[in-house]
């Protein structure tokens, strides 16, 4: 009977759970909902949480090596042996037992500043650490804005392709009734049927790249792939183009004051210019206090226990001076090193900021770029609409054959796609010359 009651819990307790992790799956997924879920989820986000949790255990640390030591010793001792009894003169073997206690402490008064400067060094590589786990959270949500906009795009090339399979659907049944009447050739209307086979390919492998997308953002999120995951449609507007032209120049030297990856070079900069002032540390001498307190008692004397805790309590104080006169170039060896690590680290600035600067550089050209490529690719559309409307009003009425109205259906087709891909590819390079301007990346 308990193990049924046991059972029955356990099952409840479970659908419990799978419940409330279903409440917290939404029913569509918009786009700052999918960053933080990525970012909740990512394993290098999560290591990086460690990695500056570590980092500040080793800055807490550093502070606490200023601070003096504190130690506390107990011995209890037996030993055995041949004595004299003094009141017969014969050795006797026998027993001895001795109880010692002492405490003590230390504290460093001068080591050529190297205490001060690991405690710098330590608070640098925390706060380094932490603007490395914000580019890696920068990194993850650019990579899922590209991944949301690909699952949007093929959506809309799904409608696209049902919409253009829809009218070609209702000319296929609009040429068969022609053909039955005699007013087309066998050969015409085959070529409506033809376009119609195509057109469904069309929308078969725009479904496919649909699933395609929806699987790779999932498994950037880390979300188990499912096939009821949806995305919320943002209002994108109807005017895309903002007809901006960003100066790179401008945009470079916003994003020197506020990008992560920036920050962390910096501080690992600094860092290193501190290692070559502790490796001189080195050469100066280290003073130290130190200070302790000891008592012991032994069953050789007469006298009592506490009496003899009393009588032997010893304390101490003194002074020591450690002067370094050869250590083999360990020193000299340690402060080169250190200059070159140190220069290593400049290097590593400079290659950041330009790698930075490059990438600012190609967005800013992009965005001019693709704004006329998206200007370019809708007057072709509107003109290609406009030319298919009216081979349409040819075809219907007989003035044209299958095959020239299927050519101006299929420029159609293209013109639509391309207008298609170059406003997705407009917004994309939009949001991030938002990113490297500091705005939030949202739709």
């Amino acid at each position: 009977m308990k193990t049924k009651t046991i059972i029955l819990i356990t099952a409840i307790l479970i659908s419990l759970c799978v419940r409330a992790q279903e409440n917290e799956t939404p029913a569509q997924w918009n786009l700052t909902q999918c960053i933080d879920y990525a970012l909740k989820q990512n394993i290098q986000v999560r290591q990086s949480i460690l990695t500056n949790l570590a980092n500040q255990v080793n800055k807490e640390q550093a502070e606490a090596q200023k601070l003096p030591s504190l130690s506390a010793s107990a011995r209890q001792n037996f030993s055995w042996g041949n004595r004299e009894d003094a009141s017969t003169g014969k050795s006797v073997f026998s027993g001895n037992n001795s109880t010692s206690y002492s405490l003590s402490s230390g504290i460093t008064l001068y080591n050529g500043s190297k205490l001060n400067n690991l405690i710098k060094q330590a608070d640098l590589d925390w706060q380094s650490g932490i603007y490395d786990s914000e580019t890696i959270k920068e990194t993850i949500s650019l990579s899922i804005l590209n991944a949301f906009l690909q699952v949007l795009f093929t959506e809309e090339q799904i409608k696209n392709a049902e919409s253009q399979l829809e009218s070609t659907t209702e000319q296929l049944n609009y040429a068969k009734e022609r053909l039955a009447a005699g007013i087309i050739s066998q050969s015409d209307y085959l070529q409506v049927k033809s376009q119609v086979a195509t057109e469904k390919g069309n929308l078969t492998s725009a479904q496919s790249q649909n699933a395609i997308a929806k699987v790779n953002l999932m498994q950037l999120m880390e979300l188990p792939v499912t096939e009821n995951f949806h995305l919320e449609k943002p209002d994108l507007g109807e005017s895309v183009n903002q007809s901006i032209y960003p100066l790179a120049a401008d945009v470079y030297a916003a994003a020197l004051q506020i990008k992560p990856q920036i920050k962390s070079v910096g501080y690992k900069k600094e860092s290193a210019a501190l290692n070559e002032k502790i490796a001189q540390a080195g050469y100066y001498p280290t003073i130290s206090a130190e200070a302790g307190v000891g008592t012991s008692y032994s069953n050789l004397y007469e006298t009592g226990y506490f009496s003899q805790l009393n009588d032997q309590f010893s304390p101490s104080l003194g002074l020591s001076l450690s002067i370094p006169i050869f250590q083999k170039k360990q020193v000299k060896s340690n402060v080169a090193l250190a200059k070159i690590n140190y220069q290593n680290a400049e290097l590593q600035e400079i290659d950041t900021q330009n790698q930075l600067r490059k990438e600012i550089e190609q967005v800013c050209q992009d965005v001019i770029s693709v704004q006329a490529e998206y200007e370019a690719n809708l007057e072709q559309y509107k003109a290609t609409q406009e030319s298919y409307a009216l081979a349409e009003e040819k075809y219907n009425n007989g003035l044209i054959n299958s095959v020239d109205f299927l050519f101006e259906k299929t420029n159609l087709i293209v013109s639509e796609s391309q207008l298609l891909q170059s406003k997705y590819n407009l917004i994309f390079n939009y949001k991030i010359l938002d990113f490297y301007l500091g705005n939030p990346i949202s739709l």
